[in-house]
């Protein structure tokens, strides 16, 4: 096994002669060239994973140094047993061992395949389930017996489900812990929509690393699917919050993004158009 440098993402030998999800439009392939990576090289040059918990029942873990796109993974545990969700692109015993510390792991899940990581090495040190949308399953680099796909829903335990939403990538998905510790609901986005720095405003994106934009009939889509779940909290797949309010918020952003690639507010930009 392999991972790619760029995105952190697993793959089985023989390899491809450039990353498929970095040559993509949505991501990049660096200058000087593909590279590729072990875990057992990330090892020996002193990579670490450090987890933080941020409320009762979930915890964030990071990749120290970056690894990959260098996302937060989020780690949410229920009586049921626990979900990895946007799992690091490096794993190692310790860190699993403090997972499975707190309980069995119901599964190892990604929002998209940007954040797949080094899943199934994940899925083997927790002895979980892989659970992959189906409607991004060609992306899957490694393919072993852990890795089950899902449809549009699939509830892991009471209080925790997954949902497929679209837009980003066709499978692009979220977590949705409804019993969080605030008693308010809380929603692990991934990219699927973005958290802004500003903590009150969401971005939609196909491409963010490429800026390239989704459409106001997707986007109005996605707020749609999404309202019909309930929370008031969002984490992006860095951690980035929206800490209340956050379907005020989804409307609000879905709302601007619109009117925005619509040209309501061409006025502002001093450019003449014709509409």
């Amino acid at each position: 096994m392999r991972i790619c440098a760029t995105c952190g993402v697993e793959f089985s030998e023989p390899l491809p002669e450039v990353c498929p999800i970095c040559a993509d439009e949505r991501q990049w392939v660096p200058a000087d060239g593909q590279r590729w990576t072990t875990i057992a090289d990330l090892a020996a040059a002193g990579q670490q994973l450090v987890v933080a918990d941020r409320e009762p029942g979930r915890a964030e873990i990071r990749a120290k140094p970056t690894v990959g796109i260098g996302q937060t993974s989020q780690l949410v545990t229920t009586a049921q047993g626990s979900l990895l969700w946007d799992p690091p692109g490096y794993v190692d015993d310790e860190t699993a061992a403090r997972i499975l510390d707190r309980g069995p792991v119901l599964a190892v899940a990604a929002s998209h395949p940007h954040m797949f990581g080094v899943q199934t090495a994940w899925g083997d040190a927790l002895d979980a389930p892989v659970l992959v949308c189906a409607s991004d399953a060609e992306w899957i680099g490694r393919r072993t017996e852990r890795i089950a796909v899902w449809e549009d829903d699939v509830e892991l335990a009471p209080g925790l489900s997954l949902h497929r939403i679209g837009g980003h990538f066709a499978g692009s998905a979220v977590a949705l812990w409804a019993d969080d510790s605030t008693g308010r609901g809380l929603l692990l986005s991934g990219d699927t929509v973005f958290p802004n720095p500003d903590r009150a405003s969401l971005g939609f994106l196909r491409s963010y690393p490429n800026k390239i934009p989704l459409s106001a009939a997707v986007v109005q889509a996605i707020a749609d699917r999404l309202a019909t779940l309930d929370f008031d909290r969002i984490i992006g797949n860095f951690g980035n919050p929206i800490d209340g309010d956050a379907k005020a918020v989804l409307a609000y952003s879905a709302a601007r993004h619109i009117a925005w690639v619509r040209g309501d507010h061409d006025g502002e930009t001093g450019i003449a158009t014709s509409g």
